[in-house]
Formats: structure tokens, C-alpha cells, sequence
């Protein structure tokens, strides 16, 4: 009997002069095949259906604009969101898990500034089921006493110890920061809000915010499109009301500035929040402006990453994103550090910033983001998960399914001179504020660097 060796994985991926070269992307094209229909119900709420029959199984999304000036909004949207499923006139609790679980089903809501969203999915052969459940909750909602006061005291408990973490501290430090009292920036409420709640109060929000006209529905998943949109009617068409959902105002552009320090005592590590304006998906110059994100600090194998967490060990985590708000964007760069080498990382922070804006990324770091780009949204997509919530955070932008399947032919098209003007446009440190949460005894070195204030 012979012995046959094999090779390793780590041998397959090497040759004599270093690890194998991933292969080149083949053309891209947009995705074929993709059947959709975008309309709007008889009440006002546009929906998005979309055939894609990998599985017998639904996805749905709902996208509820939910902004309001009120500074008990955010306390009684949280209450009234942690009970949007516990009982209506027709189902309590247990009723609705059932009726869910029959059908391979699940939903729940959540709520932010901006937005009520709604979530859950089914079997195909469920939907008329997960329709009944959402549009019984959608007009319906009980509230009962009992309910909003056990969600209640959950809810106090839950953000007294959240607002201890040094994510949230810095979190709320950046958004005041940036937009003072907008809004926006209420992004948890008060514990002691939250207990002054009144189920009262819980159904009035909702008969004035829970509104169709203005709000958005996603489906996608094993469904014929003309039968899908009339079993939305059917079940939605009597959820109604005179007005319209109320959209968050839009922020104000937050120009770069001197960084906050914002002293915590006795604190081991100093948390860095650093924004920048930025642009919409709807811009023509997103693409490239995504593509040199990647590289500077938007992916493992990014410049920021490989200087102060592989080279210097100064963090475990770092990252810069976009994130979208309504009527524009922001760049934000996210690390937490040792304490004692808080500046030394502002350092590092300023030095990889100035240098994507003086030295672009070169045609190799190009063809790796656009790899991982294209890649990365494929992936994302590839589910009926993923499209559903790809397509409901498109909504909000007013775009659909025709941006997304094309995407990644013009994530193909950008040049390099194009991620080179996107890096020196937003990038550079002049466009950066934010904050730095740390020990106080660290500002004295921090300040020596400039552009700090406590």
C-alpha cells in the first residue's frame, strides 16, 4: 500500500517567491434575472417586491420615518417600540409568537432618531400570515398597561448600564459635538425619561407617527410580483391616516475643527471619534470615494489598521466608515487605545490621513478594495436578507434595485486618478473633528500636538 503526501493549504497558497496572487475579477456585469416591481398601495406606502426564489422564504423590511422635536420623543419611541409586538385587540403575546411560529416566522421593531423599522421574515407559503400579524400591530396595537410597564423597567435597567460603556459615552460626546441639540443626537434616552412613559402616551405616538403615507415596504424572497403586491394590499391597504411620516430635518454640514477631549477619570483605555463631511450614494464621485475608504481604514488589510494596531500595537480595533444621515453623510474613523498612548495614536491617526492625501493608494492597493468592494456588496446581496436590508437603506435615499445590480460595474470604472482626488477632497486633516474620551491626565501630551480642547 502506497502513501500518498498531500499539501497543505498554506503550501497551496505559497510559491517560491511569496503567497499566491489572488486571480484578477472577471468583467462584472449586472446581475440578470433580478424581477422587482416598485409601487404604492392605495394608503400611501410604497413598496418594493422582489422575486428571488433561492429558498421558500420571505424577507420584509419596513422603514418608518420617525423624527420628532419633542424631548420625551426618543423615551416613549423606545417604550413604544419594545411593546409594537406584545398584544393587539385580536392577539396577545403569546398569540402573535404562535401565529409567527407556525409559519417559520419571526418579527420585531426597533427605533432610532429617524426611523421605526420594522423587520421579520416567513415561509413563502407564510406571508399571508406574517402580513395579518404586521397589519394587526400596525393598527391595532394594544399597549396594555401591564405590558408598557414591564418593558419599561426592562428598558431602565438596560440603558442605566449602557450608558456606563465607553462606546456609548463616546458616541453621545461625538453627536453633541457635532449637532449640538438636534435631534439627531438622542439617539438613547434617558433612564429617567423612560420611566416617566405612560401607555397613554404610547398609543397617542403611535396613532400620530405610525403613518403609511411616507414610509417604505421591502419584500423580497419566493413570491410571484403581482400576487405578492395584491396580498399587501389586501392586508395593508386598511392601515391608514391623513398625514405623513415625519422625516428627521437635515443636519448641518460639521466642518473640520479642533478635536474635544472630554476627560474620563480613572479610564484605561481613550476612545477616538473622528468625523469628516462626506458624500451620498447619489453622488457621482460615492464609488471612488468608498474605494479609497476601504484602503485608508475601511477593511483589515487598510492602511490605519496596519499602522497602529499590526505595527504599533496601540489598538485592537480600528476603522473609518461611512455613515449616511438624512440629506448627506459623514466619514468617521472609530479606535479605542491604551490610555498612555493616546497621543502617540492621534499621531498615527493625523500621519495616515495626510499621507493617503499626499501618497493615493497605489495600483495595487486599488485593485485589492476593488476586489473587496465588489466582492463584499455581492456577498451582502447574495441572501434575501441581505438584499432586503440593502434595498430598504437604499429606499431612504430614494434609490432602488437599479443602483444596487449596477453598482459594482462602476465600482469597476473608477480610476485611480478619481480615488486620488476622492482622498485629497475628504480626506485631508484640515476636514477632521470629533472627540477623545480618556483619562485626563493624558490631555497635557495630547494638547502638545494641536487642535485640542478640553
Amino acid at each position: 500500500m502506497s502513501i500518498t503526501d498531500h499539501r497543505s493549504a498554506d503550501e497551496i497558497g505559497r510559491t517560491e517567491i511569496g503567497p499566491r496572487p489572488l486571480p484578477s475579477l472577471g468583467e462584472q456585469r449586472a446581475p440578470t434575472g433580478l424581477s422587482t416591481v416598485d409601487t404604492t398601495l392605495s394608503n400611501g406606502l410604497r413598496v418594493i417586491v422582489v422575486k428571488q426564489s433561492t429558498v421558500p422564504v420571505v424577507e420584509l423590511r419596513v422603514r418608518i420615518p420617525f423624527a420628532d422635536t419633542d424631548l420625551m420623543h426618543a423615551a416613549k419611541a423606545e417604550v413604544m417600540a419594545s411593546t409594537f409586538l406584545s398584544g393587539t385587540a385580536r392577539r396577545d403575546r403569546v398569540a402573535i409568537d404562535t401565529d409567527l411560529a407556525l409559519v417559520g416566522g419571526e418579527l420585531d421593531a426597533s427605533v432610532d432618531p429617524e426611523r421605526l423599522s420594522i423587520g421579520g421574515n416567513s415561509l413563502a407559503s407564510g406571508l399571508d400570515t406574517l402580513l395579518d400579524v404586521l397589519s394587526d400591530a400596525l393598527t391595532g396595537a394594544a399597549y396594555a398597561d401591564d405590558e408598557v410597564a414591564r418593558e419599561k423597567a426592562r428598558l431602565v435597567e438596560r440603558i442605566a448600564m449602557a450608558k456606563s460603556q465607553p462606546s456609548v459615552i463616546a458616541r453621545q460626546a461625538l453627536q453633541k459635538h457635532r449637532y449640538g441639540d438636534h435631534p439627531a443626537t438622542r439617539e438613547m434616552p434617558e433612564a429617567e425619561d423612560v420611566a416617566k412613559v405612560t401607555s397613554g402616551e404610547v398609543r397617542a405616538l403611535h396613532k400620530d407617527f405610525v403613518l403609511p403615507r411616507g414610509s417604505v415596504l421591502v419584500l423580497v424572497g419566493d413570491v410571484e410580483l403581482d400576487a405578492a403586491v395584491a396580498a399587501l394590499e389586501s392586508a395593508l391597504g386598511g392601515w391608514t391616516a391623513e398625514g405623513t411620516a415625519k422625516e428627521l430635518p437635515e443636519l448641518p454640514v460639521v466642518p473640520g475643527g479642533d478635536l474635544l477631549f472630554v476627560p474620563r477619570a480613572g479610564a484605561v483605555q481613550s476612545q477616538f471619534r473622528l468625523s469628516a463631511p462626506a458624500i451620498t450614494r447619489t453622488d457621482p464621485r460615492y464609488p471612488a470615494l468608498q474605494l479609497a475608504n476601504l484602503a485608508f481604514g475601511g477593511f483589515f488589510s487598510s492602511r490605519l489598521v496596519e499602522n497602529v494596531r499590526e505595527d504599533k500595537g496601540y489598538t485592537y480595533h480600528a476603522r473609518s466608515y461611512l455613515e449616511f444621515t438624512p440629506g448627506g453623510a459623514t466619514l468617521l474613523i472609530d479606535t479605542d487605545t491604551a490610555s498612555q498612548v493616546t497621543a502617540n495614536a492621534l499621531q498615527e491617526i493625523r500621519y495616515e490621513l495626510a499621507r493617503i492625501v499626499l501618497s493615493p493608494p497605489t495600483e495595487s492597493e486599488i485593485d485589492t478594495v476593488r476586489q473587496y468592494a465588489i466582492g463584499q456588496l455581492l456577498t451582502a446581496t447574495a441572501s434575501q436578507g441581505g438584499l432586503a436590508s440593502q434595498l430598504i437603506g437604499l429606499a431612504a435615499q430614494g434609490l432602488g434595485v437599479d443602483w444596487l445590480v449596477t453598482y459594482p460595474v462602476r465600482l469597476q470604472e473608477v480610476t485611480g486618478e478619481q480615488i486620488a482626488a476622492a482622498a485629497r477632497d475628504f480626506f485631508a486633516p484640515v476636514n477632521w473633528t470629533g472627540v477623545i474620551i480618556g483619562d485626563s491626565a493624558e490631555f497635557d501630551n495630547v494638547s502638545l500636538l494641536g487642535d485640542v480642547k478640553q
